[in-house]
């Protein structure tokens, strides 16, 4: 385990989402009525406005849609991963995800790329985050 300076703000929305991360499981909320997944968490769906939700599990692959390095740091506690690079993920089931992108500097990751989830365990709380898929 790592030790982490941000842990997430967990709500009724969300809780599902850190208890799945924890066992490694990317997951999203589904509307039970007209089946949109859903990212973010929402009470509602943005669609049909129905309360029914379900929680799909994803396959964790996408593709790059969008990234940035930081050589500046967002927190002052952030200082000793510099650089560290933020993307935005396109899932194959059709959401997008922001998080970090691993195993890169920010050294020619290309959009449109492959990715996969991985995950990075802190004390108290799993993280997803996205590495390059080797072709």
């Amino acid at each position: 385990m790592q030790n982490e300076y941000f842990a997430p703000g967990i709500s009724a929305d969300t809780r599902f989402f850190w208890e799945g991360a924890k066992e490694h499981k990317l997951t999203a909320q589904r509307c039970k009525k007209c089946g949109k997944l859903r990212w973010p968490a929402a009470y509602l769906c943005p669609d049909c406005l129905s309360e029914e939700t379900e929680i799909a599990e994803l396959s964790g692959e996408g593709t790059l849609y969008s990234y940035t390095t930081f050589y500046r740091p967002f927190h002052p506690s952030l200082s000793e991963k510099l650089p560290y690079v933020v993307c935005e993920a396109d899932l194959k089931e059709g959401i997008r995800m922001v998080s970090n992108l691993v195993g890169t500097k920010g050294d020619g990751p290309e959009c449109g790329a492959c990715l996969r989830v991985c995950w990075q365990d802190f004390e108290g709380y799993t993280k997803p985050v996205f590495e390059m898929e080797e072709v």
